[in-house]
């Protein structure tokens, strides 16, 4: 099994890293199953956040009196140190447990330092003296956020969305916490579901060798798929390499990332599917997209209040309203063709 250190922590976490937001989708019963025969088969690194409904909840549950074989990382995304301590009390109870390996600050809109008026890294700095946290860490989708937290030397890890779809000013990040001797936690490896081959995805990050990955994982044979790379992680080959070319060349340009920062939508449209549409009636089969469903969900987008609250909590910049138009446009000609050979 590859293992990866998380640079000045000291945590060795497992390259295949279980990403347990999507574990809110699913019942109970069927969470608690797949996280424990993750960590039997050698998943030991789980990932969460306060803000995933009752991620942390199904963790707790799954991992009770397992707490010493695992590393967990969670996430706060208060604004104020009382929401801080509110978010750790609720984390910790959920958790089932009286520390967190790794407590983050999920995706702020500024970096957090000493005298900043928020007393947030103070009350991080507070937690991590009473013991209730062990390591202090940031996620981020805004490149000068992250830029400023690597430089700050105030942050043992970053997470940040990373996959073989990465522009340069993403590499940049990535080679900026390896000089700084930061752990960097790679999120959105399969680029929300826009890159469908998870060997390639592997063997793409496993050629960083400070970059540790952590996979949104929902289903048995998602699971399955991971687990078969414990012992036979993919290697890079040409095949691999033309497939990222291709891919590269498909999804380059502005194109949403998946992140769900633009919800909610006050008219209720699924911004981060319906605003990647044309992409992925090109990258998987129609029959997932081509249904009544979908055409309801997208029939939406022709309530759009443009409000720009999207455009306002897109961490890319995107000018969302006339992406979901262009998504839009192009999803009714496939369904006008649907039933063509």
């Amino acid at each position: 099994m590859q293992t990866i250190t998380l640079g000045r922590t000291g945590l060795t976490v497992p390259r295949n890293g279980f990403g347990a937001l999507p574990i809110q989708r699913i019942s109970h019963e069927a969470a608690i199953q797949l996280i424990r025969r993750a960590l039997d088969g050698g998943m030991y690194y789980f990932d969460t956040a306060r803000f995933y409904t009752d991620s942390e909840e199904k963790l707790g549950m799954a991992l009770e009196g397992r707490r010493e074989e695992v590393i967990i990382s969670t996430k706060t995304g208060a604004t104020t140190a009382e929401g801080f301590w509110q978010d750790l009390s609720t984390s910790l109870k959920l958790l089932r447990t009286d520390y967190v390996d790794l407590y983050q600050f999920h995706n702020p809109s500024f970096c957090p330092k000493p005298g900043d008026g928020t007393g947030l890294y103070e009350a991080m700095q507070q937690a991590v003296a009473e013991g209730k946290v062990r390591h202090i860490g940031i996620t981020n989708h805004r490149q000068h956020v992250a830029i400023e937290a690597i430089e700050s030397g105030l942050y043992e890890t970053l997470q940040y969305p990373f996959s073989y779809l990465a522009s340069d000013e993403d590499l940049h990040i990535v080679e900026l916490t390896r000089r700084h001797g930061m752990g960097f936690i790679a999120m959105k490896g399969l680029s929300g579901g826009l890159i469908t081959d998870s060997a390639t995805a592997y063997a793409y990050l496993a050629q960083f060798d400070h970059v540790a990955p952590i996979w949104g994982i929902q289903r048995e044979s998602e699971l399955d798929e991971w687990l078969s790379y414990q012992d036979n992680p993919p290697q890079m080959d040409d095949a691999k390499l033309s497939r990222i070319e291709k891919d590269r060349k498909e999804l380059s340009g502005n194109f949403c990332r998946g992140c769900g920062y633009c919800q909610p939508c006050p008219v209720g449209i699924q911004i981060q599917d319906c605003n990647r549409m044309s992409l992925f009636l090109r990258r998987a089969p129609h029959s997932v997209y081509l249904t009544q469903h979908w055409a309801d969900e997208m029939a939406k987008i022709d309530g759009c209040l443009h409000c720009n609250h999207c455009v306002e909590h897109c961490p890319y910049g995107l000018d969302t309203p006339n992406l979901l138009v262009a998504n839009y446009e192009d999803f009714k000609q496939f369904w006008a063709n649907r039933d063509k050979k």
